[in-house]
């Protein structure tokens, strides 16, 4: 029997490591951490069981690795192991949680309030309740990023079951007052979602005082493996969610599937660290950001996007005047960097998240997000300075809009002809 003559190509690696770019996209993807990779081999090879087959040593010993990550993530939220649910990341934690409480509390109401800065996991899932006949209010947000709280409480009425907001924004990094909302959320009977993927590792997250009841987590955003997330749902008071996968029960009925213990116990190493180094992390990434923002300030027309105190220090999302967006990631090959959400970046429109905040098509399409982390040093963040204001320069050199506004001319006031 004849090979079929078009077998796919085995990858090759773009790069040789040497020659990678600077990596400042931590928020599209961190690199597993090391001490991960090392805990989750054994699964991978001689330890490779079954953790729900409950009649021999093989299952014995993957079920105990799937609970010893259980309680690693819930112990960095402050949560009782038997509140985490494991999925295949955020954006199956985030259906789980939006459709799973939205069909359950059906009878209660139909009305859902979100905000329209939240990833695209959470607002495409809430276009298909919308589908389904639920109502869905998409809440403004301040020019800083932040939820007016007088609009939130105003969008609450006695059909509303469910509210979600992300903790930390994974363009901007603002860092929404979850504790806050949480209280309002519970006072008026509203089932509380938050998508908390860009938070851990970076935030102090405690679901003990927090009234949050149902919280989405993702492994790869805090230098764990991909494919891998959870769910937190609250017991006391306890909450209901429908399965969106069926076939077998697994975890406790909400999420059916055999278990993939080696990304599970890589994800409970990944949360195990991020829970002892977060404080001494933080503090030596807010450096590095600080230096970084210092660094490129003085550049001319420069805006920063979102609150700079009520964000997380990993992030700096920039807008350069008179700049196209995809020309500067074309110039700047050097930086992985993303303009806009990684999950959204490949689409030539302008940021919504920026467009939310009130930016121009302009700035929105000239935005930078550069973002940090465990492995960023001090020598790439002065890299990265150098070659931006480089960049920027020889861009708005060949810009005929900079020459125009360099010499006094007020762009906003021209009449461009359409073609």
């Amino acid at each position: 029997m004849n090979a079929p003559k078009d077998l796919p190509k085995q990858p090759v690696p773009m790069f040789s490591p040497k020659h990678f770019p600077v990596y400042m996209d931590y928020s599209a993807t961190t690199p597993i951490d090391p001490v991960v990779v090392d805990k989750m081999l054994p699964y991978l090879r001689e330890q490779f069981g079954n953790a729900a087959s409950r009649s021999h040593a093989y299952g014995w010993a993957a079920e105990e690795a799937v609970e010893w990550a259980r309680s690693e993530v819930a112990l960095l939220v402050h949560a009782d192991p038997r509140e985490i649910v494991f999925t295949s990341g955020a954006t199956e934690s985030i259906n789980l949680a939006l459709k799973g409480a939205a069909h359950f509390y059906k009878d209660r109401g139909n009305h859902i309030i979100t905000v329209k800065t939240e990833h695209k996991a959470t607002l495409d899932t809430c276009r298909e309740l919308e589908r389904e006949g639920f109502e869905v209010t998409y809440l403004d947000v301040l020019p800083n990023g932040l939820i007016d709280f007088a609009q939130l409480e105003a969008a609450m009425k006695p059909g509303t079951i469910l509210a979600s907001v992300m903790y930390v924004n994974n363009e901007i990094g603002v860092v929404q007052d979850i504790p806050a909302i949480g209280e309002l959320c519970r006072s008026r009977g509203v089932i509380f979602h938050v998508d908390a993927a860009q938070a851990t590792g970076k935030v102090e997250i405690d679901l003990e005082k927090t009234k949050v009841d149902l919280m989405s987590f993702s492994a790869h955003k805090t230098y764990g493996p991909k494919g891998i997330g959870a769910l937190f749902v609250r017991r006391k008071p306890r909450i209901r969610i429908e399965a969106q996968i069926h076939g077998g029960g697994h975890e406790r009925g909400m999420r059916s599937g055999t278990l993939a213990v080696h990304q599970i116990v890589g994800m409970g190493e990944a949360f195990r660290i991020a829970r002892i180094d977060m404080a001494s992390e933080n503090k030596r990434i807010r450096a590095l950001r600080d230096r970084l923002l210092n660094g490129l300030k003085d550049i001319e027309e420069v805006y920063v996007n979102g609150d700079m105190d009520n964000r997380v220090p990993h992030n700096l999302n920039i807008s350069f005047n008179y700049v196209e967006g995809e020309s500067m990631l074309m110039a700047l090959k050097d930086l992985a960097i993303s303009s806009g959400s990684a999950c959204t970046s490949a689409s030539l429109e302008p940021s919504y998240v920026l467009r939310a905040l009130g930016r121009n098509d302009e700035l929105a399409h000239s935005s930078i997000r550069f973002t940090l982390g465990r492995f960023t040093t001090e020598e790439e963040v002065d890299f990265t300075i150098k070659l931006v204001k480089e960049k920027i320069a020889k861009l708005r050199e060949l810009s005929p809009l900079w020459e125009m506004y360099k010499d006094g001319i007020d762009l906003s006031t021209i009449q461009w002809a359409a073609h």
